[in-house]
């Protein structure tokens, strides 16, 4: 009679086999197959999965290069919510009321007097001038790491108006699978958002697995200087590169250095970027993020002002671009949610 170390030992080798059986008959474990598990079953799910089964199985007509798997995220309204008003303007406006006792002519000085008193609408008519000056007095005159510190306590502490909920939380469950099923299967991550590139980079690790360096954005001019025989770089009260529209493709080829294969966005400002990844000149996937869900989230596209989606959504399917819809093909759309 075996002895229960021999029967265990059976058991493992047993279960070894059983798995290196499957492994060359090209079927996954169970656990392996549920890869995207808050996406509905249907059309969606299945384009997304045949897509990077077909990149990534070697012989295969289309297969792709672990080095060439290279898939690009927007950030706001597609990896995290946008809704009522962009994570970062948030932030903004935060930061416009905490400095507000050094600066009494803001008080009669647009768009600062429309942000303190809490007039949304003037401050977006203010246009992107407006927002500009708001952007340089929050975002410059201090170092990297100061910046960085300061955004970090920002995240620890500001809640979102609609859920109460803090806003590291308020990132996209289905889409979170998606980057850790990518990742899994060979593919680099990287965000190419319109956002500031060192405001999401403090917190892109911990809420989506994206490394600082794999994150693109735009960003404010630096400068090199010594401060108490320290060397710091300095953010300097000037726009350096604006990573949206037609900058996204350019962003890519300047920081990547690699053409991506697999491209999700949600709005007209990710357009030129889902245009040039599924140029007729090798394997590229486009998927839109439609905001379809007024229970869960917000309902919005063509005439938002935030994450505007018209033109994209026009053309999506002549270019053959996934549309989700977040209403039927995700299961829950947050974590937190029951």
């Amino acid at each position: 009679m075996k002895s229960r170390v021999q029967l265990y030992d059976t058991v493992l080798a047993s279960m070894l086999v059983a798995l290196l059986l499957l492994a060359a008959f090209g079927v996954a474990p169970a656990a392996a197959q549920e890869g995207l598990p808050s996406w509905s079953d249907g059309a969606a799910k299945t384009r997304i999965m045949d897509f990077i089964k077909t990149t990534t199985t070697e012989g295969g007509e289309g297969y792709v290069a672990p080095d060439d798997r290279i898939a690009v995220f927007d950030n706001d309204g597609t990896l995290w919510s946008e809704q009522p008003v962009y994570n970062q303007l948030a932030f903004v406006f935060d930061r416009i009321k905490a400095l507000a006792p050094e600066h009494p002519e803001w008080k009669s000085r647009e768009p600062f007097k429309s942000v303190l008193s809490g007039n949304l609408a003037a401050v977006v008519q203010s246009g992107p001038k407006g927002l500009v000056d708001l952007l340089i007095v929050t975002h410059s005159g201090m170092t990297t790491d100061q910046f960085s510190k300061i955004v970090a306590d920002w995240f620890a502490t500001a809640r979102h108006p609609k859920t109460g909920k803090p806003y590291d939380e308020m990132t996209y469950l289905p889409m979170r699978e998606l980057l850790d099923y990518l990742r899994a299967n060979g593919f680099k991550t990287f965000i190419v958002s319109g956002g500031g590139v060192e405001f999401m980079r403090p917190m892109t690790e911990k809420m989506y697995g994206i490394a600082p360096e794999q994150v693109v954005g735009s960003t404010i001019t630096t400068e090199y200087a010594i401060v108490g025989d320290v060397p710091v770089l300095r953010r300097l009260p000037k726009l350096d590169f604006v990573d949206d529209g037609k900058g996204k493709p350019s962003g890519i080829n300047k920081f990547i250095g690699r053409k991506p294969i697999f491209v999700a966005g949600n709005s007209d400002g990710d357009y030129e970027m889902l245009r040039w990844v599924t140029a007729a000149n090798g394997p590229g996937f486009a998927m839109i993020v439609h905001h379809t869900d007024a229970d869960r989230e917000v309902a919005y596209d063509r005439k938002s002002a935030v994450g505007k989606l018209d033109k994209a959504l026009d053309e999506a399917e002549r270019r053959n671009w996934l549309v989700v819809d977040m209403k039927s093909d995700w299961k829950k759309v947050f974590a937190f949610e029951k």
